[in-house]
């Protein structure tokens, strides 16, 4: 007999059968020693070697962010054989803010918004054939958006 409780039971064994290859893509793309760093320099070190400059990354960030909470990122890496960006933020508590995996075959584009504590460089760190590139931007973070 079908009832609610059956097609309920039915969709959750379902979900979290599911979710399985997620969680352990997720612990592939999560690097702890990374977002547990401290500083910037942390963060490098803690992918596996310093990042070299790289004019193959454009990284868009605003001149001036009104509000800190809020920031628009856009991250695109024309580095052939892409795998993965992350955003890093210099001068906050946690300076890592995210890591992407970019699937084979895929475009290397990311957008997001990041809280940024104070006016700092935003960093993009790319990986791409066993590499690490990086780009940086400053944001000036003002309340009100009247520092400039």
């Amino acid at each position: 007999m079908i009832n609610r409780r059956n097609v309920l039971q039915v969709l959750a064994g379902s979900a979290a059968i599911a979710a399985l290859p997620l969680r352990a893509l997720a612990s592939l793309v999560r690097q702890q020693p990374a977002f547990d760093a401290k500083d910037i320099e942390t963060v490098f070190s803690a992918f596996g070697s310093a990042p070299e400059d790289s004019d193959q990354i454009l990284l868009e960030t605003p001149d001036i962010a009104e509000n800190g909470a809020v920031v628009p990122v856009e991250v695109t890496s024309s580095i052939p054989g892409t795998t993965r960006i992350a955003i890093a933020i210099e001068m906050n508590p946690n300076p890592l803010a995210a890591v992407f995996a970019i699937p084979e075959g895929t475009e290397a584009y990311v957008a997001t918004r990041i809280k940024v504590a104070q006016t700092c460089v935003i960093y993009a760190v790319v990986e791409a054939q066993g590499k690490l590139y990086k780009a940086g931007r400053e944001t000036k973070v003002t309340l009100g958006g009247c520092g400039g």
